[in-house]
């Protein structure tokens, strides 16, 4: 697919860090974590999670950035870029983190009061992040087509007989393809007849419900989606009827949603439509911002007080479990917070059927 950050959204977000140490009365930021030097730089050490990565942002604008390896092919935002040694002859050498430490160190002495991405200043950060830039969404975007292609696949495969693990294992696959790249994380939901957790070596059943909560993390973005299939067979009529209600949740939260409403008064409307319909149980949030983490702001949750605000991309995840229904049916969206109201960024059908 060949999707990256820009380097105008990384020019774009290195100058808000920029008006944010300034307005600190700081030298400059240390950021330490890949996603960071990543979001700020463009640079990103594909399927290399054992080489270390850092980035200073200095209060006049200009950086450093400090890396394994020549970023060759990619597109950097940094005025420097210190190469330290990480290997010898092919060879990885141990303490990567104090090595490049002992890079970073001759230019951080110059800089009296730095923030860092493990202190205080960590908050600034979030709050950076939670507006999505456009390139953000566009990898978000190609979390979400990877998940799409793992339900495809899922929807083929799931017959009686079909193990979890088998079925997870395809699905990976697929997504991947559909990626065009090694994907970062792959979660979370794979079991059948329960409410979810990790693929078995289990045969599924029919009748029974598979929920199937993925995502796809491309270059440390995190889609998260959720479909439910009924396994081999019709859905009974416990299962339509639940899966009818989900569907007019998630029509709710399209109709309501925009700059300034409450996330808890949603999440409370929700619950109130839900919990308790045919004797059947809604047990946990509507959903949550995603970006550069599988839950961020705002959080659709009553032990938050989050307000939409432009930018945010978040799901719902309206569901329904009762015995009756044979596990439960959740489905889940993505949407982009716009200046009056929400698009729908996730495009794959929501139908109960297998096949």
């Amino acid at each position: 697919m060949n999707v990256a950050l820009t380097l105008d959204g990384c020019r774009h977000r290195r100058e808000r860090l920029v008006a944010e140490i300034q307005s600190l009365g700081l030298s400059g930021a240390l950021l330490r974590h890949p996603r960071h030097v990543h979001y700020f730089s463009g640079f990103w050490h594909l399927g290399r999670p054992h080489f270390a990565t850092a980035l200073i942002v200095r209060a006049d604008g200009s950086s450093t950035l400090f890396v394994p390896y020549e970023p060759e092919g990619q597109a950097i935002v940094a005025d420097e870029v210190v190469l330290y040694e990480s290997s010898r002859y092919a060879t990885l050498l141990d303490r990567q983190q104090a090595i490049i430490e002992s890079c970073v160190a001759p230019r951080l002495s110059a800089l009296p009061s730095v923030g860092t991405d493990t202190d205080d200043f960590e908050n600034v950060l979030l709050r950076l992040r939670r507006r999505k830039d456009p390139d953000e969404v566009e990898l978000l975007k190609a979390g979400m087509a990877g998940c799409g292609a793992a339900y495809a696949r899922a929807q083929e495969l799931l017959q009686p007989g079909v193990t979890e693990l088998g079925v997870y294992a395809e699905m990976y696959a697929a997504a991947v393809k559909k990626v065009g790249e090694p994907i970062t994380e792959f979660g979370n939901d794979f079991q059948c007849g329960t409410l979810g957790s990790l693929p078995r070596q289990r045969p599924v059943e029919a009748g029974t419900t598979a929920i199937l909560d993925v995502s796809v993390v491309v270059r440390g973005y995190s889609s998260d989606l959720c479909r439910t299939f009924v396994i081999g067979a019709e859905p009974n009529d416990a299962q339509r009827d639940a899966h009818a209600c989900v569907m007019e949740a998630l029509a709710y939260v399209e109709a309501t949603v925009k700059p300034g409403v409450s996330c808890r008064q949603v999440h409370e409307h929700v619950f109130k439509m839900l919990n308790g319909y045919n004797g059947w149980t809604f047990t946990h949030h509507l959903g949550h911002g995603i970006g550069m983490t599988a839950h961020e702001a705002p959080r659709l949750n009553p032990n938050w007080d989050d307000v939409f605000e432009v930018g945010d991309v978040f799901t719902a995840e309206p569901g329904l479990y009762g015995e009756a229904i044979r596990a439960g049916i959740r489905v889940e969206h993505n949407y982009l917070v716009t200046t009056d109201g929400i698009e729908r960024l996730s495009e794959y059908p929501t139908t109960l059927f297998s096949t």
